[in-house]
Protein backbone atom coordinates (compact mmCIF):
# COMPACT_ATOMS: atom_id res chain seq x y z
CA UNK A 1 0.00 0.00 0.00
CA UNK A 2 1.49 3.65 -0.76
CA UNK A 3 1.67 5.70 1.41
CA UNK A 4 0.03 9.39 1.40
CA UNK A 5 1.82 12.77 0.40
CA UNK A 6 1.43 13.99 3.86
CA UNK A 7 2.39 10.58 5.85
CA UNK A 8 5.57 10.10 3.42
CA UNK A 9 6.53 13.85 4.71
CA UNK A 10 5.98 12.76 8.12
CA UNK A 11 8.01 9.19 8.29
CA UNK A 12 10.41 10.80 6.13
CA UNK A 13 10.90 13.66 9.32
CA UNK A 14 11.20 11.12 11.60
CA UNK A 15 13.22 8.88 9.78
CA UNK A 16 15.73 12.40 9.67
CA UNK A 17 15.60 13.97 13.17
CA UNK A 18 15.24 9.78 14.86
CA UNK A 19 16.58 7.31 12.62
CA UNK A 20 20.08 9.11 11.52
CA UNK A 21 21.47 10.10 14.11
CA UNK A 22 20.89 6.53 15.94
CA UNK A 23 22.34 4.82 12.54
CA UNK A 24 25.27 7.00 12.84
CA UNK A 25 25.96 6.03 16.25
CA UNK A 26 25.77 2.44 15.04
CA UNK A 27 28.24 3.03 12.45
CA UNK A 28 30.86 4.61 14.33
CA UNK A 29 30.47 2.32 16.91
CA UNK A 30 31.05 -0.71 14.20
CA UNK A 31 34.11 0.73 13.16
CA UNK A 32 35.23 1.47 16.68
CA UNK A 33 35.06 -2.40 17.62
CA UNK A 34 37.91 -3.32 15.15
CA UNK A 35 41.41 -1.01 15.29
CA UNK A 36 40.74 2.05 13.50
CA UNK A 37 41.60 1.53 9.64
CA UNK A 38 43.30 4.16 7.35
CA UNK A 39 41.95 6.99 6.64
CA UNK A 40 40.79 6.05 3.14
CA UNK A 41 39.66 2.90 3.92
CA UNK A 42 37.83 4.53 7.19
CA UNK A 43 35.61 6.70 4.73
CA UNK A 44 35.34 4.55 2.05
CA UNK A 45 33.65 2.20 4.99
CA UNK A 46 31.23 5.41 6.50
CA UNK A 47 30.29 6.20 2.48
CA UNK A 48 29.10 2.74 2.00
CA UNK A 49 27.29 3.03 5.30
CA UNK A 50 25.49 6.02 4.05
CA UNK A 51 24.46 4.75 1.21
CA UNK A 52 23.20 1.48 2.53
CA UNK A 53 21.23 3.97 4.73
CA UNK A 54 19.38 5.61 2.08
CA UNK A 55 18.44 2.41 0.05
CA UNK A 56 15.75 1.19 2.27
CA UNK A 57 14.15 4.73 2.77
CA UNK A 58 14.20 5.84 -1.26
CA UNK A 59 10.50 5.53 -1.68
CA UNK A 60 10.14 7.47 1.52
CA UNK A 61 12.05 10.45 0.41
CA UNK A 62 11.01 10.42 -3.22
CA UNK A 63 9.30 13.92 -4.09
CA UNK A 64 8.83 14.89 -0.37
CA UNK A 65 10.72 17.94 -1.77
CA UNK A 66 7.73 18.78 -4.60
CA UNK A 67 4.62 20.86 -4.09
CA UNK A 68 1.51 17.99 -2.62
CA UNK A 69 0.23 16.69 -5.42
CA UNK A 70 -2.90 15.23 -4.20
CA UNK A 71 -3.71 19.68 -3.17
CA UNK A 72 -5.61 20.93 -5.78
CA UNK A 73 -3.96 24.43 -7.44
CA UNK A 74 -5.43 27.70 -6.14
CA UNK A 75 -7.06 29.99 -8.58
Amino acid sequence: MALSYKARRRWSLVILLVGLPAYIVVAVTVVNWFERPGFVLELAIYVGLGILWALPFRAVFRGIGQADPDQKKAE
